[in-house]
């Protein structure tokens, strides 16, 4: 179907083209360098016929007949110019003065806020926030607004699980992995964090929200390089570099980044276990460090004025180490010592991930209309060799018998390929409608081997292994219409989606399989009652879908008595999101409700008998919650910015599980004030200062408390303006802690989560050429609708 309609626009392509006759022009300046981004014109009779967006100078204009037509020209700091014009010609040369008073006006204007909303997304520019730029992409994601992590690296935003997206791209990494791969990416290349609270039907159906991180690329003509450099001291030292450079000419453009990261941290998770007649506390510690190496090398050339062919390749490499010391202490009930265990964990790892995409994008009527293509391959792979060491003692401190010395290496490999067409096009002068298709086959291989050691000796445990094979494929069309009636904006969507999954356990020889049609709906309805007031509804149909690791049936062991197990079994839950805002200037007002049904979440059970502690994951019942949420953006004088967020909400988890059923109701607060100043803005040194505080939260049968952070930062120009200096302090008092408690049934249990938060950085920038910005806005098979992989 879709190689059908291709070559029917392939066929009618020529006959469209021939009805109508296309001029090509230049815009420049005054000493006739191109312009770029300038909106020109063709008007005839006063009554628009065409117009086109200058691409480094060149456009082109298509009308129908001949005869007298006029041309205006407009760029933000050019004054307004106007030609009149006899057409047939062969081209047009528009040359623009330009204005200095609003030259002027624009360079105090134009540093965007750190926080930009939208119709349907919220904008954190993280390279206007200090706090945010000298650490990690890591760093930079949880200081968006309403972005929280839980203890095991779950992202979620305002309280809604989230899909991460990097320039539109489906990030192939969950948890653990998707924080390492992040904290390997210095803040100083990521442009903003886009937060789309009911994402749109041109984004996959997965997640109850989604997140796209914009790294920095190149746009102006020329040669243009950035170089950035970091320090970051915690308990252990961390240091960074990258570059990311563009050069562009004429009809040719090639970008590119790098950057090295090395990482050296810790985190605490302390326990304490009451297994009837015996209590079990553990207090743990893991060092980890890690080598990352990212990059990224695209180009693009422009056929035609209006024809694109590019290609993109993005890697990353990393290595690492985890080494993990944990001390328990088992007891009566009565407080005396039983006995004591040590375990020590080292599992050193590796990984990669890469993304080939090959892009062509045409325009049509002169960028009325438009056609996208892609097709990309991503590969992934992770290794681990995991020992583990575990010994008892008995009170007096004499060693036991009881000795568990093994060596489990694993393997996973993922290969995704996915293609997508896009048809957008104007109907009307209001509406816009957007159409596509996409496909995406993904397969999954994973093998976990487990081996007793006795010295150098392994032997090899056949039934403690695992063989996985996961396969997934999923197509899906769309279409949006979004424009303006009146004081209406609308826009809404709808996505169709055919999911085929079947994953197998070699070992185990099950088969679980799954496939379904879902049809997911999109609206967004905008009603501006005048220039300072408007309302605003929509509403969002999505699907979660359990990551691979979570389907995975291999035992994972960090002591005798703490087994890790993922469920096959697992379904997808749905998700409905609603919400209804009102926004007056820069305060916005927002009332809003989630629900999932069937909602998967890691679950911890115990067996008092055994005194072994299980963690594995479950479909549960409804998760639902409603809330308030406000927030406004202030400047009480030139000097002092005022960002703020009050959230106010209930949440309800209710489910049957373990042969009986809970019902929870919450409600809580969550809170976040960040303060920008400007001390002297000729030398460029300005401050910030951010505080946050999340209130209790539950998650199926898990209570978590409140916890909160306060970071400062400092920042000053230097070398002309082309070099900036960042000093920052994270986590000022050191709160950014997780406790959370299970009390169902007989499972009692508590944990302490600590990542190290507390940390200075201290970075460096420096630019050569014009400033880094962004490049050709293009879109990929992934973009914004790719199929995961975790």
């Amino acid at each position: 179907m879709k190689t059908n309609l291709l070559f029917l626009l392939i066929l009618l392509l020529p006959g469209f083209l021939k009805a109508q006759t296309k001029i090509p022009g230049k815009v420049v300046d005054a000493s006739g360098h191109p312009l770029d981004a300038v909106t020109v014109t063709l008007l005839k009779d006063q009554k628009q016929v065409a117009s086109a967006f200058a691409d480094l100078g060149t456009f082109s204009l298509i009308y129908k007949e001949p005869g007298s037509y006029s041309v205006k020209a407009s760029l933000v700091g050019y004054q307004p110019t106007s030609l009149t014009l006899l057409l047939p010609k062969d081209s047009i040369v528009i040359t623009m003065q330009p204005d200095s008073k609003q030259l002027s006006e624009v360079t105090v204007a134009y540093r965007r806020p750190v926080i930009e909303r939208q119709i349907d997304r919220v904008s954190f520019n993280v390279e206007n926030s200090l706090l945010a730029t000298g650490g990690s992409a890591w760093e930079a994601l949880v200081k968006a607004p309403g972005v929280q992590v839980n203890a095991s690296n779950e992202v979620t935003a305002n309280r809604k699980t989230v899909k991460i997206y990097m320039d539109g791209k489906p990030l192939q990494l969950s948890g653990e992995d998707l924080a390492s791969y992040l904290q390997g990416l210095p803040s100083d290349q990521v442009a903003r964090v886009e937060i789309y609270s009911n994402p749109p039907a041109r984004f996959d159906a997965e997640g109850a929200s989604v997140i796209n991180i914009v790294t920095k690329k190149g746009k102006k003509e020329g040669f243009n390089l950035a170089l950035n450099s970091g320090l970051l001291q915690g308990i252990y030292p961390g240091y960074n570099a990258g570059t990311t450079f563009n050069y562009r000419k004429s009809k040719f453009n090639v970008y590119g980044n790098y950057s090295f990261t090395h990482r050296h941290s810790f985190q605490d998770h302390n326990t304490a276990i009451d297994f009837g007649n015996s209590l079990w506390s553990s207090v743990n510690r893991n060092i980890y460090q890690s080598d990352n190496h990212n990059y990224r090398l695209g180009a693009d050339y422009q056929i035609s004025p209006n024809q694109v062919l590019g290609v993109l390749i993005t890697g990353n490499n990393r290595n690492g180490t985890t080494e993990g010391n944990t001390f328990t202490k088992a007891t009566n009930k009565q407080q005396v010592l039983d006995s004591t265990l040590r375990t020590v964990n080292l599992v050193p790892g590796s990984g990669s991930q890469y993304t080939y995409n090959l892009n062509y994008n045409l325009k049509l009527d002169s960028g009325k209309s438009s056609l996208n293509i892609d097709a990309d391959y991503s590969p992934y792979r992770t290794t681990s060799n995991a020992y583990a060491d575990n010994q008892s003692f008995l009170p007096d401190g004499s060693l036991t018998d009881n000795r568990f010395h093994i060596f489990t290496p694993s393997q996973q490999k993922i290969d995704i390929y996915s293609g997508k067409v896009d048809y957008a096009f104007k109907a009307g002068k209001s509406w816009d409608i957007t159409t596509g298709a996409k496909y995406s086959s993904t397969k999954s291989r994973n093998n976990f081997i487990y081996y007793d050691r006795a010295g150098d000796a392994l032997t090899l445990i056949p039934q403690n292994g695992n063989q996985f094979i996961y396969r997934e494929n999923n197509a899906a069309l769309y279409a949006s219409l979004s424009g303006t009636i009146g004081n209406w904006t609308l826009q809404g969507g709808l996505r169709a989606e055919y999911t085929r999954a079947k994953g197998y356990s070699v070992t185990l020889n099950t088969t679980n399989e799954r496939h379904y049609l879902k049809l997911f709906p999109t609206l967004f309805a905008q009603y501006k009652l005048n220039d300072d007031q408007q309302l605003q509804l929509n509403y969002a149909y999505r699907i979660e879908r359990p990551e691979y690791n979570r389907l995975n049936p291999a035992r994972r062991y960090l002591s005798p008595y703490n087994i890790y197990v993922g469920n096959p079994g697992l379904q997808p839950a749905f998700v409905h999101n609603l919400e209804l805002s009102y926004t007056y200037k820069d305060y916005h007002v927002t009332a809003y409700y989630t629900s999932t049904h069937d909602v998967f979440t890691n679950i911890n059970m115990q067996d008092n008998q055994t005194r072994i502690y299980y963690g594995t994951h479950a479909n549960l019942g409804l998760s639902a919650i409603a809330g308030v949420r406000l927030s406004a953006a202030v400047r009480p004088s030139g000097w002092w910015e005022i960002n703020a967020i009050a959230d106010g909400y209930r949440q309800h988890e209710a489910s049957a599980y373990l042969n009986s059923s809970f019902d929870y109701h919450l409600i809580s607060f969550a809170g976040n004030l960040d303060q920008a100043f400007t001390i002297n803005a000729k030398q460029g040194i300005k401050a910030e200062l951010n505080a946050g505080w999340y209130g209790p939260g539950i998650q199926g049968i898990y209570r978590n408390r409140a916890n909160g952070q306060v970071d400062a930062g400092v920042k000053t120009n230097m070398l002309h303006g082309k070099g900036s200096l960042r000093l920052a302090v994270n986590d000022i008092f050191n709160t950014n802690t997780n406790y959370v408690s299970i009390n169902y049934q007989d499972q009692q249990s508590r944990f302490f989560h600590h990542v190290e938060s507390r940390t200075v950085a201290l970075s460096f920038s420096y630019r050569l050429g014009k400033n880094i910005t962004a490049s050709r806005n293009r879109s990929t098979a992934s973009e914004e609708e790719r199929k995961r992989a975790q």
